[in-house]
Formats: structure tokens, sequence, C-alpha cells
């Protein structure tokens, strides 16, 4: 648990080497009631990291001595849970699959805004903490914008209607709401639910994807999006 003195504040370790570009995101990230440390590459950012236990690692991909990739292999071989945001100026879904294989929990493309970064420190945040606090306890009940979910009875409701899951929908909407703003890579969805990560089962899991889509359609705010090549996401605006 946080010190009263920092309850409300999310310690970010930053590693980036392009220094312009660290100082503008200290900067911005301290006016809005983060506490930022910075490193220069992987090499700092490990010592660092383990000195400083962050709620949110935030990391470039491309550094000198070492890179991105490389550190967060080495802090995943001990801590699997820290939740981790490569800023990455490439583009090739290869890299960005790399990222989320090695243990990432987000990407953010360069160039990007400084509220989205905010957006999604905040929501990897959120997670962190719940695990530190609640680490036995499942969650089974979800607000999805307007809409209630029961995991357990598999049952989403609007307006005080209800309408029953199949159990393969209620399975793919609980960890798109356990992981709501970041990707749920779509292998470990097919492999938990189908057993194999085929073709014909991942055309599958689209067309329940598209059904979740239209049973929550009657709030404008969600979104499951398709991040191609790696799997969906769960956005309510």
């Amino acid at each position: 648990m946080k010190t009263n003195e920092y309850m409300d504040k999310i310690k970010v370790l930053l590693v980036e080497d392009e220094q312009t570009l660290a100082m503008i995101i200290k900067d911005t990230l301290e006016g809005q009631n983060f506490i930022i440390h910075t490193a220069n590459d992987g090499i700092e950012g490990l010592r660092l990291f383990f000195d400083l236990r962050p709620d949110v690692l935030v990391a470039d991909v491309m550094m000198p001595r070492m890179d991105g990739f490389e550190m967060v292999r080495r802090i995943r071989q001990t801590d699997k849970r820290t939740p981790v945001l490569f800023l990455t100026a490439r583009s090739a879904i290869n890299d960005v699959v790399e990222g989320f294989e090695l243990g990432a929990n987000d990407y953010l493309k360069k160039p990007f805004g400084m509220q989205e970064l905010i957006v999604r420190i905040k929501a990897l945040a959120g997670k962190a903490f719940s695990f530190k606090e609640e680490p036995e306890q499942e969650e089974t009940r979800f607000e999805i914008g307007d809409y209630h979910f029961n995991s357990i009875t598999q049952k989403l409701s609007y307006a005080g209607a209800e309408e029953e899951l199949s159990h393969r929908e209620a399975e793919i909407l609980k960890r798109l709401c356990e992981n709501r703003n970041q990707v749920v890579n779509t292998q470990n969805i097919l492999l938990d639910l189908w057993g194999d990560d085929s073709f014909f089962n991942s055309r599958s899991l689209h067309v329940f994807i598209t059904k979740l889509r239209h049973k929550l359609s009657k709030d404008g705010r969600i979104r499951i999006v398709n991040v191609r090549g790696i799997g969906y996401k769960l956005i309510i605006n």
C-alpha cells in the first residue's frame, strides 16, 4: 500500500534516450500528479526498476547499450506483474508482437499526444493497484458503460433488460473487461477457450467479437477494437 503522502500519486519509471522527449514527458506528468523517475538506457532502467519498484514502467524500444525489449525480458524473469508500456517509432507488426510476447501490456506509437499517454498510464496503474490490494479476489461483476455484466451468471443487462450470453461470449467479454484499455492477445484467448490457435478458430473468435459488438451497440461509447495481428481491446470513451 502507498503512504498517505503518495496515496494518489502514480510512480512511473520512464526509460527514454531522447532527452528532450524525456524532459517533456517528465514535466507534463509531474504536473498531473505523477512521480516520475527517468533513465537514459536499458542498463540504467534495469537498475532503477529494481531500486524503485515503480507502479508503471514506460520504455522506449530503441536505445543504446540495452534496448527496451532486452530490458523488459530481464525484468519479466522475476517480475510478471508491473505493467509495461512501450513507446516505439517502429510500425512493423513483428516488432509490436515481440513486445507483447515479452510481457508488455500496451504500446504507444511515436509521435503521440501527452493526454493519450496519461490515460494509458492511469489505466495500467489502476490494474497494478488492484493486483497489489486484492490479489486473491476475482472480479465477476463489470460495468461496461451503461451495461452491467455478470460473468458467473453470463448475464448482460442494459436499462433493466437482461440477455444471457453463450459460454464463449461471456468468457471473451470477461477477459476484455479485466484488461480494459489493454490489448488481449488473440492467441491466449484461442488457447484458453478453443485449445488451439488455428486459422479456423481465429475466424470463429472474430465472429464472437462481432456478436459482442452488436450486443453492446446500445451504448455508443463502447468499442471493441481489433489491433491487427495482435488481439482485441475494449475501450469506453
